[in-house]
């Protein structure tokens, strides 16, 4: 009888909700606990940090000099890799002090600073090692987990989302809040996997499942303009939870020098 496949859930800079998009499976993630073996997931139960696995999940940035000397141990423990959330794909968050100065912010919060172990910027898990798979969103569906680890179960690679959020509110027969209401919308540059939950709700995309396939960000910059956002406010539209993503941060980039001007 052939061995049950191997997997991990590691955290590394984050807020644990794309641990949560797992736990909240349901009777889901108990039939896929038939089909693998879970050795570490520590808000699940089992802890074995150094286990030799086929496929580790990874949540979070690298934020700290311990994530990496760890994500290189557990990026040697497995055959598969894959990124799952913001965090770990772009940097999340945190990511947001890579835009002014990390340490000035620590020392105006802490009396001692020396002793805070942090780097000076948020990185993603691929700029330290190869990643297999990404798999954006914050926090990250767990639909889109289990699609993948079926997919990687009976060999095939998994499918990656990229169409734009704009197609799931035609799908899903939403108003479009661009054009309708004159909001700030980033769905037209967003993948999607939320299924447009906020402009089903009214409200803006505000990018959380990062870049998608072709984004046209310097035109969609330009709407904004149109709308009356000054540069700043459109700098921040594109700076904020994919804000490492390359595309996020040129736009983001371009409209903070139209502002310095």
């Amino acid at each position: 009888m052939n061995a049950k496949p191997k997997i991990a859930v590691h955290k590394f800079a984050s807020c644990d909700g794309c641990q949560l998009a797992f736990l909240n499976l349901g009777e889901e993630l108990l039939a896929l606990a038939e089909l693998v073996e879970i050795m570490h997931f520590a808000e699940a139960g089992p802890v074995n940090l150094d286990a030799q696995v086929d496929i580790a999940f990874i949540e979070g940035s690298v934020s700290t000099p311990d994530d990496l000397v760890r994500i290189q141990k557990i990026r040697a423990n497995t055959r598969f890799l894959i990124t799952i959330g913001a965090c770990a794909t772009s940097g999340g968050v945190q990511a947001l002090r890579n835009l002014a100065d990390g340490r000035e912010w620590i020392a105006s919060v802490y009396a001692q600073p020396e002793y805070i172990e942090s780097l000076a910027t948020s990185t993603s898990i691929a700029s330290h090692v190869k990643v297999d798979l990404e798999l954006w969103g914050c926090p990250v569906s767990g639909r889109q987990v289990l699609a993948a680890v079926r997919a990687l179960l009976f060999g095939v690679a998994p499918v990656e989302e990229r169409d734009k959020v704009c197609m799931e509110c035609k799908r899903t027969q939403a108003v479009c809040v661009l054009v309708a209401k004159g909001v700030p919308c980033l769905g037209p540059v967003t993948r999607t996997g939320c299924g447009a939950l906020c402009p089903r709700f009214g409200r803006d995309c505000y990018g959380c499942y990062g870049p998608a396939e072709n984004p046209n960000t310097e035109a969609l910059g330009l709407r904004f303009a149109g709308l009356g956002l000054l540069p700043e406010q459109i700098a921040r539209r594109f700076l904020f939870i994919d804000n490492a993503a390359p595309v996020f941060a040129e736009a983001g980039a371009r409209w903070r020098s139209a502002a310095d001007d």
